[in-house]
């Protein structure tokens, strides 16, 4: 059975820095990748890494959010920092067999509980 557990989320002060670890048990996927989803809005691309090593990343994140991969605790992280209030949301770890589309929410099958990130100014 495929389980996504995350943990990390928080309350941070705008320009801090958090981390989000998601803990895939059950089997290893091709494609891991981390959404958002603010209050009123549709879940967006975060970030996303391959079985390869090949990283991509959403506009309003890129140059301040890292998603890693630590095969060996079948665990992937997303460090955050420089973080701001527009970055508060509910953060979501998900997996995947493929590896297009990978901004896609359709493309994922497997989707964590949710970590609550809160960024005040």
């Amino acid at each position: 059975q495929v389980q996504l557990v995350e943990s990390g989320g928080g309350s941070v002060q705008a320009g801090g820095s958090l981390r989000l670890s998601c803990i895939a048990s059950g089997r290893t996927f091709s494609n891991m990748a981390w959404f958002r989803q603010a209050p009123g809005e549709e879940r967006a691309f975060v970030a996303s890494t391959l079985i390869g090593g090949h990283t991509t990343y959403s506009d309003p994140v890129k140059g301040r959010f890292t998603i890693s991969r630590d095969f060996a605790k079948n665990t992937v992280y997303l460090q955050m920092k420089s973080l701001k209030p527009d970055d508060t949301a509910v953060y979501y770890c998900a997996a995947s067999r493929r590896v297009t589309d990978i901004s896609t929410p359709g493309t994922y099958d497997y989707w964590g509980q949710g970590a609550q990130v809160t960024v005040s100014s």
